[in-house]
């Protein structure tokens, strides 16, 4: 039971910080005021409101007894409250109004309706609130005459209850308007520092970032900070060194292509050539991962405008693309993303005739579907193929040469981009290769 309530609470609740610090904030406040309001409107304004209209109906008894009671002094009795009590009296033998003039759901009228019903009974009065600012008018029968009053409202109710209501709203709305302003400037940093953490997920660079806030704030903030560059100096020494070690091999390499061009044995020279260059594609395969690993500033990127200058590029006529009609543009890095796709439509290329390209744009989110019709990948081996060093010859080539780093790296720019890769079958019973990248 309790935990089925909980869920429900965190389910209604703000999942914001700046809206729950808020609701700590403003119910207490909210509460009070409702506290108050009920308290003072129960207890105070009713009984008054009540007393008052009493008073007012039992002045309106006893005109009608003394009328009743000597008639020839009217315009004694009329003058006399007019005066005194800023009475308009009025006898006539007028037809009773037969439509109720009085609001249901007024606490003015209800009292005025209890006091004239237990003192006058009923279908013997009649009463109007509305139909004048400052005055309420107020009919009684009286045996075959109307007696018609013309009463001061202030006398059936008390007029403070506004002025009550306005001065205990009114500084709760300051007080939360304050408030508001205190907990946008104390939550911002934590605003700033979620952005942060967010671009540097994504591969950005962090150095502009300052600490702000109160002191919690900045020490998680500088601690941010520092674990942020020491994550960049790993990374750009990691890469630094295989791009070092790939270079350095490359020497030996070009050394060995040359003295295998001086043998005289050709089939000999031939083909050690052919595993000097595919040691040398390996090395190219490294250093295009190391390069990958260098951070690269973040631009703005229209894909249309992307995969359009990727097509120009292979000029092929087995390589088709779809372009949106939506402009879809996104933070990320150019050249990342241009050879991750270049990769991807390299490899349908290579392991089979047709390539296609479609680009869907969705809430937030931007699909690109790349499809070929080449023999595909098992189902079982979709995540290996994400793997480092992973190489899947059996159902792609088995002439075809590689380190197996293409995917990985594919998957590190997507991820680090904020997005997702997934295998799939093609329409064509090739691979669908889908890339959801934010924008």
């Amino acid at each position: 039971m309790f935990s089925g309530l909980n869920k429900f609470i965190k389910y209604i609740l703000p999942k914001r910080l700046f809206y729950r610090a808020l609701i700590i904030v403003a119910a207490p406040t909210i509460i009070l005021q409702l506290i108050i309001t009920i308290v003072f409107y129960d207890s105070v304004w009713i009984k008054a409101n009540k007393n008052t209209t009493r008073s007012l109906v039992a002045q309106l008894k006893t005109i009608e007894e003394v009328y009743k009671n000597d008639k020839s002094n009217l315009d004694f009795l009329t003058d006399s409250y007019k005066n005194n009590f800023n009475f308009e009296i009025g006898i006539n033998k007028e037809d009773f109004p037969n439509i109720s003039g009085e609001r249901k759901f007024s606490p003015m009228d209800r009292s005025l309706r209890r006091e004239l019903k237990s003192t006058f009974g009923n279908n013997n009065y009649w009463f109007n609130t509305s139909k004048f600012k400052n005055a309420v008018e107020i009919k009684i029968r009286s045996e075959n005459e109307v007696i018609e009053f013309l009463v001061p409202k202030d006398m059936v109710s008390a007029s403070s209850v506004r002025l009550f209501l306005l001065w205990t709203t009114l500084p709760s709305i300051v007080l939360i308007i304050i408030a508001l302003i205190f907990l946008k400037n104390q939550t911002k940093p934590l605003v700033k520092l979620a952005k942060a953490a967010e671009r540097f997920g994504k591969g950005d660079y962090v150095n502009d970032f300052r600490a702000s806030g109160s002191q919690e704030i900045r020490k998680a903030a500088f601690e941010f900070d520092r674990m942020a560059k020491r994550i960049n100096r790993h990374l750009n020494q990691r890469a630094e060194m295989l791009s070092g070690i790939s270079h350095d091999l490359r020497t030996p390499l070009t050394r060995l292509k040359l003295q295998l061009a001086m043998l005289k044995q050709k089939d000999i020279s031939e083909s050690m050539s052919k595993d000097i260059d595919e040691m040398e594609k390996m090395l190219n395969d490294y250093l295009q991962f190391a390069k990958t690993q260098v951070q690269e500033p973040s631009t703005t990127i229209n894909l249309n405008d992307l995969l359009l200058s990727i097509r120009n590029k292979f000029n092929n006529n087995n390589f088709t693309f779809n372009e949106s009609s939506d402009l879809i543009e996104l933070k990320g890095r150019l050249t990342a993303l241009q050879r991750s796709f270049e990769n991807i439509i390299q490899n349908g290329l290579t392991y089979g005739k047709k390539v296609n390209v479609e680009i869907q744009k969705g809430n937030r989110l931007a699909t690109i579907l790349f499809e070929d019709d080449g023999p595909g990948i098992p189902e079982d081996q979709y995540k290996n193929v994400f793997k480092p060093f992973f190489r899947l010859d059996k159902s792609r080539s088995l002439n075809q040469s590689g380190v197996g780093l293409g995917l990985a790296i594919v998957e590190d720019v997507i991820n680090s981009h904020g997005g997702n890769i997934q295998l799939g079958k093609s329409k064509k019973n090739g691979l669908l290769v889908k890339i959801s990248l934010p924008f």
